[in-house]
């Protein structure tokens, strides 16, 4: 990365920032306005059955989600030898387009395709947005160059999904997408302006970044995150139909619920971050166990207009406080592999959203109201809690044999061999 004046590292940092932005209000935007996309898009099925419409537009969350999952690790891949700054600035046009594409969707289905192909770059532009951001900050501060990237899908959830919410509802769901499309727009300038063009990265390859896919651990890492968090999105997909039917709260309050739920996770996360960064297993001991106790409450609070604000609280803050020590330990389990790694965090997340979304909305379409996605989530909690102590029971037994079998080397000299060096992953 080219020398940069202080002024224009900053205002790189926040283009970087914005892409973040933009992409929590296109991914979480949708969760708001699904009463509203359900009428004009399913009005026949809406009309006959508002549970089974909610659900089939649930499906929207899920097509963006399978788009992360798919785009993540594939253009991670496809990227590894080109310039990322380069590879960045076309992940944000992308963005910008699938956002507009979204907004002009004459059908339901084409809608979906649409949402699809918006997911794809979602992944692949944090994981580049994180490692350019660890750059221009200079060496040594890859975690805070990370966690400035992840900024903006923190300041998303507390002001830009609500506010995109409150838009959709005045002018329709269209204009949300538009809106975002906006973010984009600006993103694309921000970053062509103050983003210096970066070299591909020496000994980049595409057999290096897929090397990550080897290790037994990164699957039990990606698992943990699919499952567990699915929880959370088996509620918040379907929280603001659970707010009108059950709780009886006003359209205009769920911005408002939607900015609660994102300061719950703000909070969360940065009570995550400094705990997993001293007890990162005692971390994921105690979140799943609080998680699973949080869902349990949302069960029970949700049909109360006060109660539903304290359980979206609630369930934001324990959600969010688990994830930074799976981030950290999925990171750690790709080895060299940094791009993929910081990708497959995102296309994990989105399967999880995916997961969620369409447990939420089966149950929800099989009659069982709109109160039984929180004991979907309890359950998914659950699996993903016991994988977690299975993973890191797996790790200790691995790190055991490793340190066994280099005293062995150790004690046999004159053998002529080098130490083995096993891996935990």
């Amino acid at each position: 990365m080219p020398e940069m004046t202080p002024a224009r590292r900053r205002f790189a940092l926040f283009a970087l920032a914005l892409g973040g932005f933009g992409i929590g209000c296109t991914e979480f935007v949708s969760m708001g306005l699904l009463p509203q996309i359900a009428q004009d898009m399913l009005g026949e099925t809406y009309t006959a059955s508002p549970e089974q419409g909610i659900a089939q537009a649930g499906w929207l969350i899920s097509a963006y989600a399978l788009g992360v999952v798919v785009g993540a690790p594939l253009i991670s891949v496809l990227v590894a030898r080109a310039s990322r700054t380069t590879m960045l600035l076309v992940m944000a046009v992308a963005l910008l387009v699938g956002n507009v594409a979204s907004a002009v969707a004459p059908e339901f289905e084409t809608l979906m395709v649409m949402r699809f192909l918006a997911g794809l770059p979602h992944g692949a532009y944090f994981g580049l947005a994180s490692l350019v951001a660890a750059d221009v900050m200079g060496p040594g501060n890859q975690a805070k160059g990370v966690a400035l990237a992840l900024s903006g899908l923190t300041v998303a959830n507390v002001v830009g999904v609500p506010t995109m919410t409150a838009l959709g509802q005045a002018y329709g769901w269209r204009a949300a997408y538009v809106a975002v499309a906006v973010v984009f727009l600006v993103t694309v300038a921000a970053l062509w302006f103050t983003v210096p063009s970066q070299r591909p990265i020496a000994g980049s390859s595409r057999r290096g970044e897929m090397s990550a896919l080897r290790y037994g651990q990164v699957w039990i890492v990606m698992g943990i995150a699919a499952i567990g968090f699915g929880g959370f999105f088996a509620i918040f997909s379907y929280l603001t139909q659970m707010s009108r039917e059950l709780a009886y709260l006003p359209g205009g309050a769920v911005p408002w619920l939607l900015a609660t739920v994102g300061i719950g996770m703000t909070v969360g996360n940065i009570a995550g971050g400094i705990s997993a960064d001293r007890y990162p297993k005692q971390s994921m001991i105690i979140g799943f166990p609080m998680l699973a106790l949080v869902m349990l409450a949302v069960w029970a609070l949700v049909g109360n207009p006060v109660g539903i604000f304290v359980a979206g609280l609630a369930m934001g803050l324990a959600n969010s406080f688990v994830m930074p020590s799976i981030q950290s330990w999925l990171i750690d389990a790709a080895g060299e592999a940094r791009l993929l790694g910081a990708s497959l965090n995102h296309s994990a997340f989105n399967v999880a959203n995916s997961i969620g979304a369409v447990l939420g909305g089966a149950v929800i379409s099989a009659g069982f109201g709109y109160r039984s996605p929180a004991l979907v989530a309890f359950v998914l909690v659950i699996v993903g809690g016991l994988l977690a102590l299975y993973g890191a029971k797996r790790q200790k037994g691995l790190a055991r044999r490793h340190r066994t079998t280099v005293e062995m080397e150790i004690t046999e000299p004159g053998t002529g061999r080098t130490p083995v060096v096993s891996s935990s992953r």
